[in-house]
């Protein structure tokens, strides 16, 4: 089934934006490109970690999926730091608004794609976001404070935080406080929202499927060389504190290469954690429902699905 230029144009009547998203191991690239083929698109990547270079296998990138099938899709915001410059919610809305109009602009259809609710929601619900400056005297108070304290003060600021990896790291713990606390004392310093109309296409998996999946996947990944990556990333001279802050495969990994655990209980563990980890993403796109934001549900990666759906919204 393929959209038709009359259907098309109406489509673009209703829409300016294709939103995928899924939990991790649902086939969100894979649909993406094949929908971006379909209506002369390109794609958005909103993921906390494929932004990173030379962060590729343990990211889940398959950058081979954006040539598979025919034409090479283009990808924005992958590969675009180093794994020592802070990536965040703030950066991720900027630099999405500047490949929005930018895609747009080139008469391109944009598909933002991707699993890290925050990101997701900070377009889909249009945060009001801000650039903090440094505040070095807050800075210098907060460095002599412990780190259950910096987090008990982060949590009363912030009670509400969706982001706990925040929570994990110095840095990024102190510079959480800044921001909010600046948020605070500036409410009206925030820049306008921007206007979007987005299609929410959301994937589902059927539980069983979706962890045979995630398992399949991370023996594929380690086969391929994801210890080996991480040990690579660890040569280049980034901590193993920094790794670990990293999440999931950067974390066990890291701990397996320092004898901590052993290669099985590093996969065990793992896959585990990344079974929770799929969970967790699937709360966050309920609660995004339940704060407003309009999810289409199909079944599976199913490109036909997603089109036959189009086509029934367009009526």
């Amino acid at each position: 089934m393929a959209i038709e230029d009359r259907l098309y144009r109406k489509f673009k009547e209703h829409w300016n934006l294709i939103v995928v998203l899924g939990p991790t191991a649902s086939g969100k690239t894979g649909l993406a490109v094949r929908l971006a083929r379909r209506i002369g698109g390109e794609i958005i990547s909103a993921d906390s970690r494929q932004v990173y270079r030379g962060m590729d296998l343990g990211t889940g990138k398959d950058l081979a999926e954006y040539r598979r099938g025919g034409e090479s899709i283009p990808v924005h915001l992958i590969d675009i730091f180093d794994p020592m410059e802070e990536f965040n919610v703030f950066t991720f809305q900027e630099r999405f608004f500047f490949c929005f109009h930018e895609i747009s602009g080139r008469g391109r259809f944009p598909l933002l794609v991707g699993g890290t609710g925050l990101y997701l929601d900070s377009v889909l619900r249009g945060y009001r976001m801000i650039s903090v400056p440094e505040d070095t005297v807050l800075r210098e108070k907060l460095a002599q404070e412990e780190m259950d304290f910096l987090r008990r003060h982060f949590l009363r600021l912030c009670p509400d935080a969706h982001n706990s990896t925040d929570l994990l790291e110095r840095s990024r713990l102190i510079r959480a406080i800044e921001i909010t606390q600046f948020s605070k004392e500036h409410p009206r310093e925030a820049g306008p929202a921007m206007v979007l109309s987005p299609l929410v296409i959301g994937i589902h998996c059927e539980r069983n499927d979706l962890r045979r999946r995630i398992t399949i996947r991370l023996q594929a990944r380690l086969e391929a060389g994801m210890v080996d990556e991480v040990r690579r990333l660890r040569d280049q001279g980034i901590s193993w504190k920094k790794l670990e802050s990293f999440g999931l495969e950067y974390r066990y990994i890291s701990q397996y290469l320092q004898q901590k655990i052993t290669r099985e209980e590093m996969f065990q563990t793992l896959n585990t954690r990344i079974h929770q980890f799929a969970k967790r993403q699937e709360t966050w796109f309920r609660r995004m429902e339940k704060n407003g934001v309009r999810i289409h549900w199909i079944e599976g990666a199913d490109e036909d699905a997603a089109l036959v759906m189009i086509a029934g919204l367009m009526k």
